[in-house]
């Protein structure tokens, strides 16, 4: 899939800084600014325009940086770094080029570096692990392995051709990651591989899990990993650290049963909690599943007689599903809210794409759809709010005020309020809603229509 890189930018550049003795005490370091990072598209792969990247102030909803990756860009992703100086993010282009870019205030387009990608190579998701960038590709069946500064192909690990990659799941520094693979054609249950990071090798033997798999997510301790099956409506869980399926306590089952078609995940770290974009038919509402997933403890081994804290093994109540609660019509991302109790999780209703947004304030009608942000409180697992999107101009002239269908949040916890990122396909703004209000304090222009969105700090 993947091929020669021109990769990765550093820090702040080697810019001449004179050196000044302090005369009065030093005090503590500043603390990393925080950033909105956005992509967007200025046309279409036909007539070579290029991406544009824009990088959005948390404290103050200002574009602080505006510059060009490659032609209409499909994906982004940061690579978790909450120091700026590493803090790095990587895009997927249409011109067949994988971009590279530091997160720094100074950044220039002469500094985003293109990787030109290999012959048939149909990219579709960047996971970023350590050293190492892993590129699934269903275009060359494979998952390409990248090192070093530039960025350099270093190998590629095959998949079974009676399957195709779609997605990497794993956390940086995990000891091993997965590969999330669909059957080919599509309609039979799919199946992960491990990649053991450390040695960079592909473990030959792969974990089934369920129909039509599209994304995963692992815990921040790297012990558990929960791919979701869209075909069949369930959720698989692997214990990492076994390399297995995992082995639920009883009254639960492996895969978890959720709702229709899940397709996007989060964390509630402090309540042991996992949530679960139920998108059902695209055109009636859909539901957010909340799942229970704690581990054994120091504090939480009642019924865990054989608990190995090194080695921990599900807790009672793991793999319960806690709460099915609907949202809008076509839910496609939630996004929880880090705050210190995990208050709230955000989830962004894309509505029935075959039919314009409905303006806000104004009635739904037949020909209409609603467009808008579903806030719900995990204390009580009920939605307390609904967030129409704006009026913003449109990237089409001739139909110039419209509020767009959402395809992509990004939540932010912060004080005294946190932040909610939304862009959409069909508009050239970024909606920002507060946390502390749930409403909509600003906009934030893109210059072209939004792709996604990702925050460098939770």
């Amino acid at each position: 899939m993947v091929a020669v890189v021109v990769a990765a930018i550093s820090g702040c550049g080697n810019n001449y800084r004179p050196v000044i003795s302090a005369i009065n005490p030093v005090g503590p370091a500043a603390q990393p600014q925080k950033f909105a990072v956005a992509i967007s598209s200025t046309g279409t792969a036909a007539n070579a325009t290029p991406g544009l990247l824009t990088f959005v102030d948390f404290g103050g909803d200002t574009v602080l940086i505006t510059a060009n990756v490659g032609v209409n860009p499909y994906y982004l992703i940061l690579n978790g770094s909450t120091t700026t100086a590493a803090s790095t993010g990587f895009t997927l282009n249409s011109d067949h080029t994988l971009t590279t870019f530091s997160i720094f205030t100074g950044l220039l387009t002469s500094q985003i570096l293109q990787t030109t990608l290999l012959p048939n190579a149909n990219p579709v998701a960047i996971f970023p692990e350590g050293i190492n960038t892993y590129v699934t590709d269903p275009g060359l069946n494979v998952v390409s392995q990248f090192t070093g500064s530039p960025l350099v192909l270093q190998q590629q690990f095959g998949i079974d051709p009676t399957f195709k990659p779609i997605y990497t799941v794993g956390v940086p520094n995990a000891p091993r990651v997965y590969a999330i693979s669909q059957s080919n054609p599509v309609g039979s249950p799919g199946r992960v591989n491990t990649i053991e990071t450390t040695s960079n090798t592909l473990d030959p033997t792969a974990i089934p899990v369920g129909v039509n798999p599209v994304y995963g997510v692992m815990t921040a301790d790297g012990k558990r990993a929960f791919i979701l099956n869209q075909g069949d409506g369930t959720v698989s869980v692997i214990n990492a650290q076994t390399n297995t399926l995992d082995t639920v306590p009883a009254g639960s089952t492996n895969p978890i049963k959720v709702g229709t078609s899940p397709l996007w995940a989060d964390f509630a770290p402090l309540r042991n909690e996992m949530v679960v974009v139920n998108s059902g038919d695209g055109v009636t509402p859909g539901s957010l599943s909340v799942i229970s997933i704690p581990l054994c403890s120091a504090t939480t081994q009642v019924g865990n007689p054989n608990c190995d804290l090194n080695n921990p093994v599900d807790a009672l109540g793991f793999g319960n599903v806690i709460a099915n609660i609907p949202v809008g019509v076509n839910p496609i991302m939630v996004g929880v809210l880090q705050d210190t109790t995990n208050s709230r999780a955000y989830v962004v209703n894309k509505g029935d794409i075959s039919l314009p947004c409905a303006a806000p304030g104004v009635a739904v009608t037949a020909s209409t759809t609603t467009c808008t942000v579903s806030v719900i409180n995990l204390d009580s697992n009920t939605v307390i709010a609904t967030i129409p999107l704006p009026l913003s101009i449109n990237v089409d002239a001739a139909t110039p005020f419209a509020n767009g269908h959402p395809n992509y949040i990004a939540v932010t916890s912060g004080t005294p309020t946190g932040k909610v990122y939304v862009t959409s396909g069909d508009t050239n703004f970024m909606t920002i809603i507060r946390t502390d209000t749930d409403a909509v304090d600003t906009t934030a222009p893109l210059q072209g229509a939004g792709v996604s969105v990702r925050v460098t700090q939770p």
